[in-house]
């Protein structure tokens, strides 16, 4: 099996373990949460809505939204992104 294949079956069996829809992990990228202070998240599809309260991110099937107070994007490209802030919560929108 090659080694991308093996790291698919991989993911969709954590998702098992954790008991999340596997749909969830299909084309969604890598988040990062670091303490409550800072987000990081790969292969975003674009921001959606920005305040310093509320930052929708359009993400492969969902939205991520983070919530929390002074939030503020920090220099980001086309396929990552990163928020700093204090950060109270994070929701996967289907």
């Amino acid at each position: 099996m090659g080694d991308k294949k093996r790291l698919a079956r991989a993911g969709l069996d954590v998702m098992d373990r954790l008991d999340l829809p596997g749909e969830l992990a299909v084309g969604v990228g890598r988040m990062e949460l670091v303490g409550d202070r800072q987000f990081y998240m790969e292969q975003h599809r674009g921001v959606l809505r920005y305040s310093t309260e509320v930052i929708d991110i359009a993400a492969a099937n969902m939205m991520v939204r983070i919530t929390g107070r002074e939030l503020q994007l920090l220099p980001m490209t086309d396929r990552e992104l990163r928020i700093s802030g204090t950060i109270a919560a994070i929701e996967l929108l289907t």
